[in-house]
């Protein structure tokens, strides 16, 4: 797992936007709380940050140099796709 979250060069910060209690946010949450620890301890430097709002759609979003910025839905998605959109989006070289 380590690998997938090795941050590209490029990546300046990731967010994550979730209910605290929504069903949609669910897998989001049960993503964060496995992989946060992974991820943090691989990318010191980077911020990761998580936002709760209540009654939010989850959604992740990656901010590059230069001020671009990427963002994925999360709503619906197993904890294994999360997983892979953050994946991609964190490997992302924009």
């Amino acid at each position: 797992m380590s690998a997938k979250y090795a941050f590209s060069q490029t990546l300046k910060e990731v967010r994550f936007l979730f209910c605290q209690t929504g069903e949609a946010s669910g897998a989001t949450r049960s993503f964060l709380t496995r992989a946060y620890p992974t991820m943090k301890k691989n990318n010191p430097q980077t911020p990761i940050m998580l936002r709760e709002a209540a009654g939010i759609q989850p959604r992740v979003y990656a901010r590059y140099e230069f001020g671009k910025e990427k963002s994925e839905s999360l709503a619906g998605l197993s904890d294994k796709q999360i997983e892979e959109k953050v994946t991609s989006l964190v490997k992302s070289e924009i």
